[in-house]
């Protein structure tokens, strides 16, 4: 893909997606923000922390390892999400440009790279655990459920062009 392109392509819209809600949901400051004014008793306040789950900081409380996890965690996620995008198939064999397997397939690969993450990253942790490992790609899964389908609709309006 050539800069000067004026079309983008699924793969590339969906992880320019991901990368902006890692960067503006993930970010120590709205996480704060979610914290205090929010009600996590309520849908909208739950699914406003939610959006916080890929945290990542340059606390220098935290230990180096758990700093450098966390911020893992932030960048598998949009790494995957470009490869999953690139490699699921259902908006590549779309016949037409726009239509709902594209929209499914970016939903779909931000659930896989959200529980992928997860699971990679507590690998990583102190002291990993199966179990740890199990509950953090159900959590990573269920983030990507909730919010992919941002994802999804960023690579619906994607282009996928044939060379």
């Amino acid at each position: 893909m050539a800069l000067g392109n004026r079309y983008k392509t699924a793969p590339g819209a969906g992880t320019l997606a991901a990368l902006i809600l890692v960067l503006v949901f993930g970010s120590p400051w709205y996480r704060d923000w979610a914290q205090d004014n929010t009600n996590p008793d309520t849908a909208g306040g739950w699914w406003l922390r939610l959006l916080g789950w890929p945290a990542w900081s340059f606390d220098t409380d935290d230990s180096l390892r758990d700093v450098i996890v966390g911020d893992l965690k932030a960048i598998l996620l949009v790494v995957l999400t470009f490869i999953f995008l690139y490699l699921l198939p259902g908006s590549q064999l779309a016949r037409a440009r726009g239509t709902i397997s594209q929209f499914l397939a970016g939903w779909a690969a931000y659930i896989f790279a959200g529980a992928f993450a997860a699971l990679l990253a507590t690998l990583f942790l102190t002291n990993p655990s199966l179990l740890g490992a199990f509950n953090a790609a159900g959590s990573g899964a269920g983030y990507g459920f909730f919010v992919g389908w941002i994802v999804g609709l960023a690579s619906l309006g994607g282009w996928r062009g044939t060379r």
